[in-house]
C-alpha cells in the first residue's frame, strides 16, 4: 500500500509530509521546492490489542502510546502540480507518473487562499481554494483519458476483430492503473455503453470512463491546510457545502509538526490525532514556545479537536482503502521467540482471509497452513475465514 501526498506547489505539502513522517525534507516558500518525490513512513492509529490482554506490547515497527498503536504506512510526497500538467507543463509528466503507484491520494490544498493557481504567494483570501480541488481532479482525469485514447481506434479494431471482451482488454491495458475487469464492467454498465460496439463510443464516453476509473483507483482525501489563517474557516465551510460528496478535513500541518517536534524533544506529552497535549516542564520552554503551544491549543485543538493531519491518513487507509489491522498472537503465548509481546501488527486489504494473513506473516506458514485460531474468542477458524479489524490470530501449521 502506498499513500501519495499531492497538490499544487506551495500549499504546505512538504510540511504536511514532514508532520506525518518527521522526515527531513526541504520546506521552502517557492514553487517546486520538491523536485523528486520524498518517500517516508507515516503511521495510522489502531487500538492496540495490549489493552485486551492487560499487557505492554513491544512493537518491532511503529510504536505504541498508552494503548494506541501506530502502524507504519509508506508515504510519498509528489512534487507540486500546475494546471496543464497532463500536457507536460511544469514537470507534469514526471509528477503524474509518480502518482501511478499510489493506492490513495491525500490532496493538500491551501484553504486560506494564500497561493494562486501557479503556487505563488498572494494576499490571503484572494484565491478560491475550490479551484484547486477541481484542477487536480481534471489533471488526473485528463491523464487517464490520454492513456485511454492513445491508439484507441487501433485498440478497438483489434478487440472487435479478435472478438475479445472489452472488459478484459481494457483491464489489461490499464492494469498499471489498478483498473480491474470487474471495475470496467461496472463502469460500462453505469454509463450505459454498448459493450459489443466500443467503436461507437464517443470521445465524451471515453472521457467519462476515465473519470470513473480515476475515482475508483485514486480515491482522494482533501486536506484543507492552513486552517489557522484568518478567512480559512469560512472558506472551509463554503467548500464543504460545495463538494458534499468529497471527504474534506480541516488541518494545520504546521501545528501538527510543532507538536510532534515538541513531543520528540520531550517538552510535551502528545498522542498524534488527540485533542490536547500536556506540557511536561514549563521551565524548559521559552516564552515564544509557550505562546506557540497556547495558540495551537486555543485556535486549532479546541476548535477542531485535532490538527487534522493524523485524521487524514487514518481516513485514507481505513475509510477509503478499507484496510484492516490484524495482530499475530497465540492463545497461550503473546510473545515471539525473542520475548517481545505483540511485536507485530499487519495491515491487510478488505476481505482478507486467515490464509492470506498466514502468508503475510510468513510464506512457510501459508504453505503449511492447518488452521487459524481467533485468539479473542479462543475458537478455531478455517483458511477462508474473513478477518476483522483488530483481530488477534494464531496460525497453526505443519512443522
Amino acid at each position: 500500500m502506498l499513500v501519495g501526498v499531492v497538490g499544487k506547489a506551495n500549499v504546505g505539502k512538504s510540511t504536511f509530509f514532514k508532520a506525518l513522517t518527521l522526515a527531513e525534507v526541504e520546506i521552502a516558500n517557492y514553487p517546486f521546492a520538491t523536485i523528486k518525490p520524498n518517500s517516508g513512513v507515516g503511521y495510522v492509529k489502531v487500538e492496540c490489542a495490549e489493552k485486551l490482554f492487560n499487557v505492554k506490547c513491544n512493537p518491532r515497527e511503529g510504536f505504541c502510546i498508552k494503548g494506541t498503536r501506530f502502524v507504519p504506512v509508506q508515504v510519498i510526497d509528489v512534487a507540486g502540480l500546475v494546471p496543464g500538467a497532463h500536457e507536460g507543463k511544469g514537470m507534469g509528466n514526471q509528477f503524474l507518473d509518480d502518482l501511478r503507484q499510489a493506492d490513495v491520494l491525500i490532496h493538500v490544498i491551501d484553504v486560506a487562499g494564500t497561493t494562486n493557481e501557479k503556487g505563488e504567494p498572494i494576499e490571503p483570501g484572494s484565491y478560491d481554494p475550490a479551484d484547486d480541488i477541481r484542477f487536480l481532479e481534471v489533471e488526473i482525469d485528463m491523464w487517464y483519458f490520454g492513456i485511454l485514447k492513445k491508439g484507441w481506434e487501433k485498440f478497438v479494431r483489434r478487440v472487435m476483430q479478435e472478438k475479445q471482451q472489452i472488459s478484459v482488454a481494457l483491464a489489461s491495458q490499464l492494469g498499471a492503473m489498478r483498473v480491474t475487469e470487474d471495475m470496467v464492467k461496472e463502469v460500462i454498465s453505469q454509463l450505459g455503453l454498448n459493450k459489443e460496439k466500443p467503436n461507437e463510443w464517443s470521445d465524451e464516453d471515453v472521457k467519462n470512463m476515465a473519470v470513473e476509473f480515476r475515482k475508483r483507483t485514486k480515491p482522494m482525501v482533501i486536506a484543507c491546510n492552513k486552517i489557522d489563517i484568518p478567512g480559512a474557516a469560512e472558506n472551509f465551510a463554503r467548500i464543504e457545502s460545495e463538494f458534499p460528496d468529497h471527504m474534506l478535513i480541516a488541518c494545520s500541518a504546521e501545528s501538527e509538526l510543532a507538536l510532534r517536534e515538541a513531543a520528540k524533544h520531550d517538552l510535551i506529552e502528545y498522542i498524534p490525532g488527540e485533542p490536547d497535549f500536556t506540557i511536561k516542564d514549563e521551565s524548559k520552554l521559552s516564552e515564544k514556545q509557550k505562546k506557540a503551544l497556547e495558540f495551537i491549543r486555543e485556535n486549532i485543538l479546541k476548535k477542531y479537536k485535532t490538527t487534522g493531519v493524523q485524521q487524514v491518513i487514518d481516513r485514507a487507509v481505513f475509510d477509503f482503502l478499507k484496510y484492516i489491522a490484524v495482530f499475530p498472537g497465540g492463545v497461550h503465548k503473546l510473545e515471539d521467540s525473542e520475548g517481545r509481546i505483540l511485536p507485530d501488527c499487519f495491515l491487510l486489504p478488505p476481505k482478507s482471509t486467515a490464509l492470506d494473513f498466514a502468508f503475510k506473516v510468513h510464506t512457510d506458514l501459508g504453505k503449511n497452513f492447518i488452521k487459524a485460531i481467533d485468539v479473542k474468542r479462543k475458537v478455531p477458524v478455517g483458511k477462508d475465514h474473513l478477518l476483522k479489524h483488530g483481530d488477534v490470530v494464531e496460525i497453526v501449521s505443519k512443522k
